[in-house]
């Protein structure tokens, strides 16, 4: 089955998501609805980009005024159903980039090599949609935006239009942790199923 999950991503700073929810600002992933406070999701740990370090977060629900759908809040340094910050997520990608092997990135970041190499694998697996999502993701906010030049293989024609539509967004609305901005423009589903479709590009 799809890994789909009735989630929003939100900023990562707790008492802005708060203030946008009590605030009618936040709409609904399914109807655009407004969102709002609905309890909390279960406590989660997410292993950050420093050695050893934790995220310990506690993700908002909400509930839509309009359909009744209820959506997990997702900070934006999380991805879907990952243990680890996006950004150590990202390091890994780079690693890859730079010509190193799963088990010397895994060595540099902390992180289990069976762990790293499972991510590199579903990242892979997934270069297609990711090319295409962020290629639609750059057109849209930059519509004057040529075409992206191939990069020899779709992983790094992927990884090439993640960067192309990040560039775009920070020229466009101001600077925003890459990574960070990476799974928002995902939805969080950067590393989901494959057949996990990503969120439509507004």
């Amino acid at each position: 089955m799809p890994e789909v999950a009735p989630v929003l991503m939100v900023e990562i700073d707790v008492p802005v998501v708060e203030r946008d929810l009590r605030a009618g600002l936040l709409c609904c992933p399914s109807c655009a609805g407004v969102l709002g406070p609905w309890g909390w999701a279960r406590r989660r740990c997410v292993r950050s980009v420093e050695r050893g370090a934790l995220l310990v977060l506690r993700p908002r629900r909400a509930r839509c005024r309009g359909c009744g759908g209820t959506h997990v809040l997702l900070p934006d340094a999380c991805l879907l159903r990952r243990q680890y910050e996006a950004a150590v997520i990202g390091a890994v990608l780079e690693g890859k980039m730079s010509g190193l092997g799963y088990r010397r990135i895994a060595c540099a970041l902390g992180v289990p090599a069976d762990t790293v190499r499972s991510w590199l694998r579903r990242f892979r697996d997934r270069s297609g949609m990711i090319r295409s999502h962020f290629v639609c993701w750059a057109h849209a906010v930059d519509p004057e935006l040529g075409s992206i030049a191939p990069a020899g293989s779709l992983f790094a024609e992927a990884i090439s239009a993640i960067g192309v539509a990040a560039g775009a967004w920070v020229r466009r609305f101001g600077q925003r942790g890459f990574w960070r901005l990476v799974s928002w423009l995902s939805g969080g589903l950067l590393l989901a199923t494959r057949v996990a479709p990503f969120p439509a590009v507004p």
